[in-house]
């Protein structure tokens, strides 16, 4: 399991390209028959890439956790941004189709990914939080999420949101997931931008062709600093730092937020004329 240290804002102003990147940024960790998985300080927050085969592969705990089991103290939500899996926890199978988020409870002491098809594998993209409670292991639909349609053309940033794990949608003790669609034509992703200092997020850009890229931007809105994104790429976003993104063509991300509630508006926006 990689860490990932916290950093305190004033040090991030010291940073360049390299450090930016150490410190915040995790690459593709898909690769077949292999779990990677990191560990953030932030929130205690773990987020990874599993690629199963059509063998089965096991969720193990980490010596970092000091868990008898993974879900021993902990919640997760997986999406799936491949094939089709199967997904069995303590013994009950779900199949996990690509768009479709799988919420597992604090609790779960088995967990286990097989690709439905070796040669259409399975992709799937885990977000963890500790849990003080225990809510049920839950399949989430696409169909059936919270759909909240945002943006307009006129400022590129015309996109659709898909709310699985949240307050009003599937129960957690404190993760909230889902992810963004953006519409062809539009780039800009969670913009304007806005900070919430009582949570902290990881994003994970997909469906992003091999030639193309997405400008992350993150720090203060007084000091921005940006990291460039590609297919499957991870960023951690601090409480302190916006987390804005422009792609050079329509892309999707994953969102994932813990921390003090679970209010999807609790934000505090900053106005254009302040980032700089």
């Amino acid at each position: 399991m990689n860490i990932k240290f916290a950093v305190h804002p004033n040090d991030f102003q010291q940073y360049g390209t390299d450090r930016l990147r150490e410190e915040f940024h995790a690459p593709s960790g898909f690769e077949s028959g292999k779990i990677s998985l990191t560990y953030t300080h932030y929130d205690r927050f773990v987020f990874g890439y599993i690629q199963p085969t059509t063998e089965s592969l096991s969720l193990p705990s980490y010596p970092e956790l000091q868990s008898d089991f993974f879900h021993q103290r902990r919640e997760s939500g997986i999406l799936n941004v491949g094939g089709t899996a199967e997904v069995t926890v303590d013994g009950t199978a779900y199949s996990l189709e690509n768009g479709n988020i799988l919420y597992i409870g604090r609790g779960a002491e088995s967990v286990s990914f097989q690709s439905a098809d070796e040669a259409s594998p399975a992709l799937l993209y885990l977000n963890s939080a500790p849990a003080h409670a225990a809510h049920p292991t839950t399949l989430g639909l696409k169909a059936e999420a919270n759909r909240v349609e945002l943006g307009t053309p006129e400022t590129a940033n015309e996109r659709v949101l898909f709310q699985f794990i949240h307050e009003n949608g599937i129960k957690s003790c404190q993760l909230v997931m889902g992810y963004t669609e953006m519409i062809s034509g539009s780039v800009w992703n969670t913009f304007p931008p806005h900070t919430h200092d009582r949570r902290m997020e990881v994003y994970m850009y997909f469906d992003l062709p091999e030639d193309h890229l997405v400008m992350h931007f993150m720090g203060p809105g007084n000091n921005t600093r940006n990291l460039v994104m590609r297919n499957h790429e991870a960023a951690i976003s601090p409480p302190w730092s916006i987390h804005a993104g422009a792609g050079t063509i329509a892309y999707k991300f994953a969102w994932g937020m813990a921390g003090e509630n679970q209010a999807f508006t609790d934000m505090d926006g900053i106005p254009l004329t302040d980032i700089y």
